[in-house]
């Protein structure tokens, strides 16, 4: 088996070092790390963020190499623009008032498309590309992927606070974009050219900006050959990106395989998809989640295993699997990026705490202790 190349795109928060708040830096910190790193930088959709990826990627030395090199480019430039980088889903510390969106047609065209609906869209992802140039075969991937999402979406949550107020939720991320009609898991689609016309159909009601571009949390990429990867919140430890990134890559390469021999995957109704999701944004890795085989709500943690298991043979071919085991132990012991969010409040001064340890976090690529 050929093992395919990976990569990784991560979205930052730009905070005031002093008053910890969001600042509008993110065109000017994306022009002076692109000095260092070139086109693995760009602004994003509001001014506060920015985004780093990696390049294609083969083995995990490739992949943690390129992303502590992006990492440390934009650490360096937002600090030179006085601010600092922050890696979670969702803004912990925010001022009151819409989100500052940057000059772009895209942009202003999605303000006017969903107005009020885009005053606080300030939201930070991980994104996984897995090279998959077989378009159709990249539909009938996601159809397998599609029960997974819950799962992702409880081993990244990372987002538990928003403008200084603790959710409730482990990724409110995740609940912010459930509002959007064409955000979430995709349907269900037999071919390339149903899961086409889909986008289209979707796209007359003005419930998506084109149809060439949606942002289901699975798709064939509209411009490069791979299917992406979208559900997860962007993650503070470096180390767990790899894992997850992997993790990916290996239930993409098992799926296409059983779609290649004619395995449809299974057919689970978009509304019981959208529920799963909820539940898994709101207990995060402690609760339990969704089983894509039989339907039934169990302990993540128990999920993690059995996914693990059925992983194995495509995690052992690209010599992965200590990766993904390490991810599993480091979140049995010390829970996800939302309980050490809280933990982190509970210990200090409250949100304005969790901010410093996310800074401290994202420059060293790895959480911050305790």
């Amino acid at each position: 088996m050929t093992v395919p190349t990976i990569g990784v795109e991560e979205e930052f928060f730009l905070v005031d070092p002093h008053t910890r708040f969001l600042v509008p830096a993110g065109p000017a910190v994306a022009e002076r790390a692109a000095e260092e790193v070139g086109d693995l930088v760009t602004e994003e959709f509001a001014l506060c963020q920015v985004e780093g990826r990696t390049s294609p990627c083969r083995s995990t030395g490739e992949l943690r190499g390129d992303l502590e090199r992006v990492r440390g480019a934009l650490v360096t430039a937002a600090r030179a623009q006085g601010a600092d980088l922050c890696a979670s889903g969702t803004a912990v510390m925010q001022e009151a008032g819409p989100v500052l969106v940057a000059d772009h047609p895209r942009y202003q065209a999605g303000q006017m498309q969903y107005r009020s609906m885009m005053d606080d869209f300030a939201i930070s992802a991980l994104h996984v590309h897995v090279h998959l140039p077989d378009r159709e075969l990249a539909v009938w991937t996601a159809n397998h992927l599609r029960p997974w999402l819950p799962l992702l979406i409880a081993l990244s949550a990372n987002s538990p606070f928003h403008r200084g107020s603790d959710t409730g939720y482990a990724s409110w991320r995740s609940i912010i974009r459930s509002r959007f009609p064409c955000l979430g898991p995709p349907p269900y689609a037999a071919t390339l050219e149903e899961h086409e016309q889909l986008a289209v159909t979707i796209a007359q009601t003005e419930a998506m900006l084109d149809a060439g571009t949606p942002f289901w949390d699975l798709r064939p990429n509209p411009r490069l050959p791979t299917l992406e990867i979208r559900a997860m919140d962007v993650l503070q430890d470096l180390d767990d990106t790899v894992a997850v990134a992997v993790l990916l890559r290996a239930l993409t390469v098992t799926a296409a395989a059983r779609a290649k021999c004619g395995d449809p995957g299974p057919v689970w109704e978009g509304e019981v998809l959208r529920a799963a999701c909820w539940r898994a944004a709101r207990d995060g890795w402690s609760g339990k989640g969704f089983d894509p085989v039989t339907g039934q709500y169990r302990p993540v943690a128990a999920l993690a295993e059995n996914v693990l298991a059925f992983l194995r043979p495509a995690l052992e071919e690209a010599g992965d699997l200590g990766e993904v085991v390490a991810l599993f132990d480091r979140l049995s012991r010390r829970g996800d990026g939302a309980a050490r969010q809280r933990a982190w409040a509970a210990g200090g001064a409250g949100p304005r705490a969790v901010v410093d340890r996310l800074v401290l976090a994202t420059a060293r690529g790895r959480g911050a202790r305790g």
